[in-house]
């Protein structure tokens, strides 16, 4: 399987893959436009559409790729997402002949109380609940189901690679380092992402195992991310407290 991610819009990625017979999957297309370019220069034909929720930077493009084709589009239960073709829910599995695949269905609420991602392949399409060195604004969801959800993904194979659906890598490092200034695996990865962007490079997917190292959201029971909680104003001890804390700092941080 081919992993490339397609930038599109402002700072949003469209996960494409593929297999050497000229098979496609498109995630989140929230604009048609990157996905027929790149089918047309790959010579790939789309066969499945996956969505992981409904805001439209993620499903606006998904009429316009259905126009002259029909594919299945596998998406959460959810009125907002009209596109949808086949209903899916935690537990369920999403099983393709063309390419060959399968992923399983987490429900992981708190960006979205509807949102899911898909984990197989040894990819984890997450939308925007995981990002790298980050997490997804709690639009709909509270503390606890994005922990809960954080804690589902982090329990996967270490070695799966996590395709989020932003590039927001730096500016969540940024906060990161704020968290956990003597953090060496947060220094080396912001190294690395400074040279990918640079070079015009994604700074995704990027290893679980990288992100349980750096990423506070996923490090609310490390001794250094539980003593930077206990240092704030709203200081919790429980682990539901310290992410709202985290939380809480990021959406006010202006780094």
């Amino acid at each position: 399987m081919h992993v490339v991610p397609l930038p599109a819009l402002a700072d949003n990625y469209i996960w494409l893959l593929h297999d050497d017979a000229g098979h496609a999957i498109v995630v989140d297309p929230g604009d048609a436009a990157p996905v027929e370019q790149a089918l047309a220069e790959r010579k790939l034909t789309l066969c499945a559409i996956l969505l992981t929720h409904h805001h439209g930077d993620h499903i606006g493009g998904v009429s316009a790729l259905l126009e002259h084709r029909f594919v299945p589009v596998y998406a959460p239960k959810d009125e907002r997402i009209t596109v949808a073709t086949q209903w899916v829910a935690d537990g369920d599995s999403v099983i393709l002949d063309h390419p060959t695949a399968r992923f399983e269905v987490i429900a992981v609420p708190g960006h979205t109380v509807s949102h899911i991602a898909f984990s197989g392949e040894d990819l984890l399409l997450c939308g925007d609940t995981l990002f790298s060195l980050g997490c997804g604004r709690l639009f709909e969801g509270t503390p606890a189901q994005m922990l809960a959800s954080l804690d589902r993904l982090r329990a996967l194979p270490a070695h799966t690679l996590v395709c989020c659906a932003h590039e927001y890598t730096a500016a969540n490092g940024r906060f990161a380092l704020t968290v956990e200034p003597d953090n060496a695996a947060l220094q080396a990865r912001l190294d690395q992402v400074a040279t990918l962007r640079h070079a015009g490079k994604p700074s995704v997917p990027i290893a679980l195992s990288d992100e349980l190292a750096a990423n506070p959201f996923l490090r609310v029971d490390s001794p250094d991310v539980m003593a930077w909680c206990a240092r704030q104003e709203h200081a919790a001890s429980d682990r539901v407290g310290r992410f709202a804390v985290l939380r809480a700092a990021k959406d006010d941080f202006r780094g």
